[in-house]
């Protein structure tokens, strides 16, 4: 394939080439009939396919394709559960053969900073290792059958406000072990056929001509394959984002990209080597479509909705079960509360918005499980179209609930409170919904709260209730799998893949979310949502990882493979897990990592490894895990690389950030030595923390004096002493010591710091 690329490009015009990096309208890219090189469509997703039926429509203002709609990517990730999350990609993969679709433009996988990002709910997870390892799956599933996925949105979108023209501005560190990290797992074990830059600005540069996010870290470090394509409109200067390693721009510029490319090459500005490679890439991407092409491709719309029903029961939380509420009983009168129960909200707005093939009904579906022995009363409750409250609605639901044994409440939040671009204001549940709650419960104390929503909601309502369900934006079968689960059909097995604050004030980007102007500080650094929590000591409404069953799990014989390694071993590690309860039920077991003493500010753990588990009762299974250097180590800048501190590091099992089980220890020694170079401000502490150095710096102190200081304030002398900068003993020596004395000393410190 190749000498044929490199044949077709020698055949090529100038402006067939500089056509072939921008798009044909809307949804196409360009093809070159002349030499047999065909046009190809790509369509929204990641949690469904949206083919449009209209040519230029990106934000849904047309009807699309019937498609199968999944939960979206906030509930996915809860599920915690790689190999469903492959079926899914299966499934969208197939749908888009059976369409003639190239690239199905998703998963996203940018880090939730804030709950108040309108798009949280098309976003995986706070944790950077948790949300590349979703996307990876979710890429692998989509590729195996021939179509590809554009991993978005690199990088550093994590807001809407703004989002065409903010500058994001994040210390290396940060953008390291956090938004880049992010994309670099699913990058490097997935290779996704295409990357999608985003809108914004990262330190001062638009992402779609950040040649140091495109070039030098996506395809020199992490050695992306594919090409890169725009944000839909993201492109700032055609020319800059095609030599910072921007192949595609979309859509249509209507010739005036594809003329600056043809100028500048013509000028001498750009290399025509550089089109070329851009040039080769796309070509590479339009063969590989071909040769994948399945002809007369179709799928089953029933299996694919059955498949969105299991996913949708393992992607919602059940965050509160008091005095065991749940499963509700098959008999009595249940009261459903609630228009969400007849008009779901499962999906979110803007450009992954799906027409599904079929909606679930909930009501109809508890009708159907609950049987005939069980009476279920419904009233609307409230008005989706209305925050505020319909006294007469909220009466009938009260008199409603009043008749029941218990009364199930569908709440959450309307279409228009969460979308593409706009972020929300508050973590509030519309009025209406709030005073549903209240207004129950002043007849009825036995409570289920079913919440519809794409992010964390605050809960001062959270007494009034016995049960929630959390069902995030649960896809098409939405109303099937809470049936399930209500009923106990299976048990809840989601955990939380963000943490739910208790107010919003205690989110770490509260202070610096959404910036000033065209201007965002990620002043938070590392501690984006459990890491800052964790290290704050702040209690979260709901941790990271949390999610209760209607079984129990035992956790026990914790193993590791060595109690000592060096950074270039792996480590095995292997716990054993038991299913203590009465039903059959999944735990997801998750590995944290503690650095127990570090010179650089770290946080108190981090997920590196998780593994779901189907156990029936008094069933038992060993779970195992590996770890490498990346689960120890830190983005060390000054070496622009990731570095393990020798030391004590703790392995910590458990059920939730916040329920750590078993831990052990094991010592990690570090293989890299950084280079140290002592100078004339180097403190005489520096030195003294070095074995290599420590015996002769301990000389300093004479410089003083014996007793100088030691009897009045011994502390403070030994702190002076200690962040004392090496030239400053020459003014306090007063003659003892000198320049000469300085230079020679620093000679031999050095020497003896480049030692093995």
């Amino acid at each position: 394939m190749k000498t044929n690329i490199q044949d077709l490009i020698a055949q090529m015009t100038l402006e067939e080439k500089a056509g072939l990096c921008s798009g044909l309208d809307f949804w196409h890219t360009k093809g070159i009939e002349r030499l047999g090189v065909p046009a190809l469509m790509v369509t929204d997703g990641p949690h469904g396919l949206r083919k449009q039926k209209e040519s230029a429509d990106h934000l849904g203002l047309h009807n699309s394709v019937p498609a199968t709609c999944f939960p979206s990517a906030a509930g996915l990730a809860s599920s915690w559960n790689r190999e469903l999350i492959g079926k899914v990609g299966e499934a969208l993969g197939a749908e888009c053969q059976a369409e003639n679709v190239a690239v199905l433009l998703g998963p996203g996988t940018n880090i939730k900073r804030s709950p108040l990002n309108g798009r949280n709910f098309e976003y995986f997870s706070e944790d950077p290792y948790l949300s590349a390892e979703m996307a990876g799956n979710h890429i692998r599933g989509v590729q195996s059958q021939g179509v590809g996925t554009s991993l978005k949105h690199f990088a550093a979108n994590n807001q809407e406000h703004r989002r065409m023209s903010t500058d994001a501005v994040i210390d290396e560190r940060t953008l390291r072990e956090i938004y880049l990290a992010s994309f670099e797992g699913a990058v490097k074990n997935s290779q996704p056929w295409s990357v999608m830059c985003s809108y914004n600005r990262v330190n001062g540069e638009y992402a779609s001509e950040n040649e140091y996010l495109l070039t030098k870290i996506l395809r020199d470090e992490w050695g992306f394959e594919g090409f890169v394509v725009s944000d839909w409109g993201a492109v700032n200067e055609r020319v800059k984002a095609l030599q910072a390693g921007l192949e595609l721009e979309m859509p249509s510029s209507g010739g005036i990209g594809d003329n600056k490319i043809i100028e500048a090459v013509r000028s001498g500005e750009l290399p025509e080597a550089t089109l070329d490679l851009a040039v080769e890439r796309m070509l590479n991407f339009v063969f590989k479509t071909v040769e994948n092409r399945k002809e007369n491709a179709s799928f089953n719309t029933e299996e694919h909705h059955r498949l969105a029903r299991e996913v949708a029961r393992e992607s919602m939380v059940l965050l509160k079960n008091e005095d065991g509420i749940l499963p509700l009983k098959r008999n009595g009168k249940i009261a459903v509360l609630g228009e969400f129960a007849k008009k779901p909200r499962y999906q979110g707005g803007g450009s992954s918005h799906v027409n599904p093939t079929k909606l679930d009904d909930a009501f109809a579906e508890m009708k159907a499980i609950a049987g005939d022995n069980a009476e279920l009363l419904y009233a609307q409750g409230y008005e989706l179209g209305r925050d505020d409250v319909n006294v007469a609605l909220l009466q009938e639901a009260r008199e409603t609930a009043a008749k029941a044994d218990t009364a199930v409440l569908f709440l959450g939040l309307p279409d228009n409170y969460e979308s593409e671009g706009y972020d929300r204001s508050h973590l509030s549940l519309p009025e209406s919904h709030t005073a549903l709650i209240a207004a129950v419960a002043e007849v009825q104390s036995n409570i289920v709260v079913v919440l519809s929503n794409g992010s964390p909601v605050e809960m001062p309502w959270i007494h009034q209730t016995k049960g929630i369900l959390e069902g995030y934006l649960g896809g098409q079968a939405f109303g099937g799998a809470v049936a399930d689960l209500l009923f106990g059909v299976v048990s809840p097995s989601g955990k939380l893949a963000e943490t739910f604050p208790v107010k919003l004030s205690d989110n770490p980007s509260f202070l610096n979310f959404p910036g000033e102007g065209d201007k965002v500080e990620y002043r938070e650094g590392i501690f984006v949502g459990y890491r800052y929590y964790d290290k704050k000591e702040i209690e979260p409404l709901f941790p990271f990882g949390f999610g209760l069953s209607y079984t129990q799990f035992e956790y026990s014989g914790l193993n590791v493979s060595s109690s000592s390694i060096k950074d270039t071993d792996t480590l095995q590690v292997s716990v054993t897990v038991k299913n203590t309860g009465t039903c059959a039920g999944k735990e997801i077991v998750q590995l944290y990592v503690s650095d127990v003493e570090s010179s650089v500010i770290r946080p108190l753990q981090e997920l590196k490894g998780f593994q779901k588990v189907e156990l029936q009762p008094g069933e038992e299974k060993e779970v195992t895990f590996e770890l490498d250097k990346r689960s120890f180590a830190y983005y060390n800048v000054s070496i622009a690389d990731w570095h393990v501190e020798s030391g004590s590091f703790k392995i910590g099992i458990g059920s939730s950030s916040r329920d750590i089980r078993l831990s052990a220890s094991v010592e990690v020694e570090s293989t890299t030595r950084i280079a140290v170079c002592y100078n004339r401000n180097t403190t005489v502490g520096d030195l003294l923390e070095n074995p290599l150095t420590a015996d002769k710096a301990k000389k300093y102190s004479s410089v003083f004096g014996e007793d100088a200081g030691m009897e009045d304030n011994p502390e403070m002398f030994l702190a002076m002493m200690r962040y004392m900068p090496l030239r400053a003993m020459i003014g306090f020596g007063q003659g003892k010591y000198t320049e000469e004395d300085l230079a020679a000393d620093l000679q031999e410190f050095n020497a003896l710091a480049a030692k093995e």
